[in-house]
């Protein structure tokens, strides 16, 4: 696998260079059919310029690209850019223009659209956020992925861009939206109790291989429903790490045999039992 990785710095930004002449220059490079991974770092002040640019310039150079299938929107540290800050726009272009596509990773949910997400190919959906929109949500719930087995959504808070509730994610898990499923990670949420109470008995349970609630404010309360469901025995994996749970419930979660990760147990801030996902800001 070729794998490359464009970003613009600050101080590159500042002396005029563009994230889309870089992409044109990686178009017309000998490496350019041959490439199959393409990370996109930040493109230039991240925090106050959208990816519209980058979208733009890899819709008209795609066909310069015909081995990707793996592309990374957003890949950026907080010293670049924090999560919630990384100023995202309509993604949903790169999907017709990469027919071969099989995994595409967003970070930051700031001004992120998918008004029209459709592939035959995509397997991997994967976006990590501080807070995602619940009009992104919807876009994922009417999608068209027919061939996707992972979906990981990292949900996060309100004051980050969280504006749903569990009723937006609902339609994520009804059985036949997304038939070759086998992970699915609805995570980093500030509502994982109730995520954990709508899952513990769903039937999707039935399709998948890999449940991941991790990163969220998990307590005993969600716990317990999980812990009581017949159809979560059945899975490979089930991931609970950064957590609010009690030794007790651990201790239970650790003698029950199942291929469970309770690690990095979390301690709420004060008696008023504040509760924190593990990426906001």
């Amino acid at each position: 696998m070729t794998e490359v990785k464009l970003s613009i710095g600050y101080d590159e930004f500042e002396e005029g260079q563009r994230i889309g002449t870089e992409i044109q220059k990686l178009s017309s490079s000998p490496e350019s059919s041959s490439l199959t991974s393409l990370i996109i770092g930040d493109w230039g002040q991240a925090y106050e310029n959208s990816s519209e640019e980058v979208v733009e310039a890899l819709v008209t150079h795609s066909a310069s690209f015909p081995a990707l299938r793996k592309l990374f929107m957003g890949e950026m540290g907080y010293e670049e850019c924090e999560i919630s800050w990384i100023t995202q726009s309509n993604l949903s272009p790169l999907l017709p223009a990469f027919p071969e596509l099989q995994s595409l990773t967003i970070q930051g949910g700031n001004e992120l659209s998918l008004t029209e997400l459709k592939h035959d190919k995509l397997e991997e959906l994967i976006i990590i956020s501080g807070g995602l929109g619940k009009a992104v949500l919807e876009h994922i719930a009417t999608s068209q992925l027919p061939n996707l087995r992972k979906l990981e959504l990292y949900l996060g808070v309100e004051d980050y861009g969280f504006d749903g509730n569990l009723s937006d994610l609902l339609p994520l898990i009804e059985v036949g939206k997304f038939p070759k499923l086998t992970y699915l990670g609805l995570k980093n949420s500030q509502i994982q109790d109730e995520i954990a109470g709508a899952l513990a008995n769903a039937p999707i349970l039935d399709q998948l291989d890999t449940l991941d609630l991790s990163l969220g404010t998990l307590s005993d309360e969600g716990a317990e429903l999980l812990l009581a469901s017949d159809r979560i025995k059945k899975l490979k994996a089930l991931n609970l790490s950064h957590h609010y749970m009690s030794d007790e419930m651990i201790s239970r979660w650790q003698q029950s045999g199942l291929p469970v990760d309770v690690s990095d147990k979390q301690e709420s801030d004060d008696e008023e039992d504040w509760r924190y996902p593990s990426i906001t800001e």
